[in-house]
């Protein structure tokens, strides 16, 4: 594909070969935590084991966001061997910038501290949490080769083999999870890094296998008309992806932070926890939609829509589905061990995620024409109105319904990605393509 696509009509199998194998990945990767918590269940000390384990994990989650963007700025800009040689340049930058920090949060004095008073680590656990982390850090650089690499896979329609790499990722972290149990050496949180740093390597590999096979033998060294030849045009499309990102940080931590100040403040953060869940389980296979549009939109705009619209429905009916009919409760009884109290709670909290859900197919859908049109800039003030409105209305809740507990926190988030919702929508009105140069 070149810079000026060619109008083709796209079939609803085209559409649906190339979105399933994407939402299946990224469901199995909730999968891949279970594996890892149900090993560390296993421990003598459990809750101590795990808790090592989770809170490193936190950390690393607010770490790999920039190199998950890769995958987004890989997809949109990467169409020939030129592009990719200057997306592979920012890249390796990226992977230095991350490897110093996870260097200084090891082996500095500065890593105690954040795990001491950002995390709140008990002074006889941080000898083990670090442990952990400095296993942990080494995830991020292949998560972003990974995702470097989905990026061309992506683009060039073989979707299945992030379903492949995921399935082996999965395969190889349950042998390597029953190797633990069956020798009795789940003893720290250890165990779990080790597990997922291998699932992430292995899932690398068969990334790096694909994507460097493409671009051997279907990628051409210059697209006709395609723009993208140097490391600033890269950076002014990634920038924004980056700040945003980071703004998105501070929408948690201040959710969990308020749920603090709560009439009930242990159910109001549980029932939080697993109504969020279910909803980030659920909403997880429709994440990738921004990669229908970055692919399909300027060749079929309307078959896109078409197939946006049933998608858009789906998320919302399985959450209605959990939440209002008998199955929602059995789920969490049987399943998740969830007392009665909790489960009312969660259950009340589940409802008011609805609106996310809705709201969710279409803000990921309008993102995906921001990347499409290049103006990634748009993303840092729609991610900035989502933080400042779902900050307003915790404050608006917690001096007024304190009782509402949990669903203080899922109104708040539900609000807020309304609001940049809003945001997107009304700046795309407010500008035209001509405006901004082609990326695809």
């Amino acid at each position: 594909m070149t810079a000026k696509t060619v109008k083709e009509t796209i079939t609803w199998k085209q559409l649906i070969s190339f979105f399933l194998p994407l939402g299946l990945s990224a469901t199995l990767v909730t999968l891949s935590h279970v594996i890892i918590n149900s090993t560390l269940a296993r421990a003598d000390n459990p809750e101590l084991v795990i808790a090592s384990y989770a809170i490193p994990l936190s950390l690393l989650g607010l770490t790999e966001r920039p190199v998950v963007l890769l995958r987004q700025a890989c997809s949109a800009l990467v169409r020939d061997r030129v592009s990719f040689r200057a997306m592979g340049a920012v890249s390796s930058y990226v992977f230095a910038a991350i490897i110093l920090l996870g260097l200084i949060l090891c082996y500095t004095p500065v890593g105690k501290w954040v795990f001491l008073y950002f995390f709140g680590v008990e002074r006889e656990m941080l000898a083990a949490t670090l442990s952990v982390y400095r296993i942990l850090m080494y995830v991020s650089i292949f998560s972003g080769l990974r995702c470097l690499f989905h990026g061309i896979i992506i683009f060039n329609m073989r979707t299945k083999w992030l379903t492949i790499g995921m399935g082996v990722r999965i395969v190889a972290m349950y042998f390597l999870s029953l190797y633990f149990i069956t020798t009795g050496n789940v003893s720290s949180g250890r165990v779990g890094a080790i597990i997922f740093l291998v699932g992430m390597v292995i899932e690398a590999i068969v990334a790096i296998w694909e994507g460097t096979s493409l671009l051997k033998h279907t990628i051409p060294e210059k697209a006709p008309n395609h723009p993208i030849e140097t490391k600033k045009q890269i950076f002014s499309f990634y920038k924004p992806l980056l700040y945003s990102s980071v703004i998105a940080v501070i929408i948690g931590p201040s959710i969990n932070a308020m749920l603090g100040k709560t009439t009930h403040i242990h159910l109001a953060i549980s029932s939080f926890a697993i109504a969020g869940s279910l909803t980030q389980l659920v909403m997880s296979f429709f994440s990738y939609i921004h990669q229908i549009v970055l692919n399909f939109y300027r060749k079929d705009t309307k078959r896109v829509k078409k197939f946006i619209l049933i998608l858009s429905f789906i998320p919302g009916t399985l959450i209605a589905i959990l939440a209002y009919t008998p199955l929602g409760p059995w789920f969490m009884t049987h399943v998740m061990g969830v007392n009665a109290e909790l489960r009312q709670a969660s259950l009340s909290a589940m409802r008011v995620f609805m609106i996310m859900t809705i709201v969710f197919p279409w803000l990921d859908y309008m993102n995906g024409i921001i990347m499409l049109r290049g103006q990634t800039k748009i993303m840092v003030f729609s991610q900035s109105a989502n933080a400042i409105i779902t900050v307003l209305t915790l404050f608006v809740a917690i001096a007024t319904v304190p009782n509402w507990n949990g669903v203080i926190g899922a109104l708040a988030q539900s609000v807020g990605m309304l609001a940049e919702l809003l945001v997107v929508t009304y700046v795309l009105k407010r500008t035209t393509e001509v405006a901004q140069p082609s990326l695809s």
